[in-house]
């Protein structure tokens, strides 16, 4: 049975992973890993899991086979390089980094020791967008995340909120970009308002809006193809539409959340691909091209 470590125990793992893992039990030996020890065994108690570490060094001394990384951002690269060093492969919340040359340069780390880095692009596993990603003949994509009044500076906004947003639009194209144009519009305290981003392809265009200030709190994708069009709206409603016409797809009453959002579809692929020794459910150019674009937009 493999070992798979889980480091950080905050509010992501809680709602999105553990929940998941504890269903899993009966095929993989999870490591809770985490220097809060009431944390360590409250979740431990509640879900079953019977491994609970303080610290990396105690988890890497278990030898897990890969490791499941939900500490803050600013950790993340420092983890992520002591866990590829000791022969772990990784899974970890976006972003990896905000840094581009630190992404690119964990990537090749993970890429000369044979082990995966996945990055947890939940989204691209949702089952609506993947039928938006099915579509033919793709012409327009546009996708919009919006916040009823958010407050957070540019960067946190950027690469904790947008990144979804830019993530997501990439993913649905079929095609290699040929330009992108961004722009930040400030709120007047300072803090991220608006973001715009306009990406082409030979064929395709792809519009990109977050808003912090929108009224509402809405994530929506539409696809505008050769001969249909197509809307997901927050992960749990797809729309087709046709002339005077349009048909509306939700899932059954008892579907799971996390199904429906992509957290339990993408952890069965990292574990899997562990397991078979097989190929990075998540990309890891497309990666590194999503956490790119999101930083040329604070660039310039």
């Amino acid at each position: 049975m493999l070992k798979i470590g889980v480091i950080g125990l905050g509010k992501i793992a809680q709602k999105a992973y553990l929940p998941v893992m504890a269903a899993m039990q009966d095929q993989y030996e999870f490591h809770l890993t985490t220097r809060n020890s009431e944390k360590r065994a409250r979740l431990a108690a509640m879900y079953g899991f019977t491994h609970t570490h303080a610290t990396v060094d105690e988890l890497i001394a278990a030898q897990p086979d890969a490791a499941f990384v939900h500490t803050p951002t600013a950790t993340h690269a420092a983890i992520i390089k002591q866990l590829l060093l000791a022969g772990i492969n990784v899974y970890v919340d976006k972003p990896v980094a905000t840094d581009i040359a630190t992404v690119q340069s964990l990537y090749d780390l993970a890429a000369a020791r044979h082990l995966l880095l996945t990055c947890g692009f939940n989204r691209r596993f949702a089952p609506l967008n993947q039928q938006l990603k099915a579509l033919p003949d793709k012409r327009l994509i546009v996708s919009e995340k919006v916040r009823e009044n958010g407050q957070q500076d540019a960067e946190t906004a950027v690469f904790d909120l947008m990144i979804h947003t830019v993530d997501t639009g990439l993913y649905l194209l079929d095609e290699p970009l040929v330009a992108t144009h961004g722009r930040l519009v400030p709120q007047a305290d300072g803090n991220f308002g608006q973001g715009y981003v306009t990406v082409e392809t030979a064929h395709q265009q792809l519009q990109l809006v977050t808003d912090m200030q929108g009224g509402v709190n809405l994530e929506q994708t539409t696809v505008q193809a050769l001969t249909t069009r197509a809307t997901v709206t927050d992960l749990q409603t797809l729309t087709r539409y046709q002339t005077a016409a349009h048909q509306t797809q939700t899932f059954p009453d008892w579907e799971p959340t996390l199904e429906k959002r992509g957290f339990a579809p993408l952890i069965r692929a990292f574990l899997q691909a562990v397991q078979t020794h097989g190929i990075n459910p998540v990309d890891p150019t497309s990666v590194i091209t999503s956490h790119a674009v999101c930083r040329h937009l604070l660039s310039d």
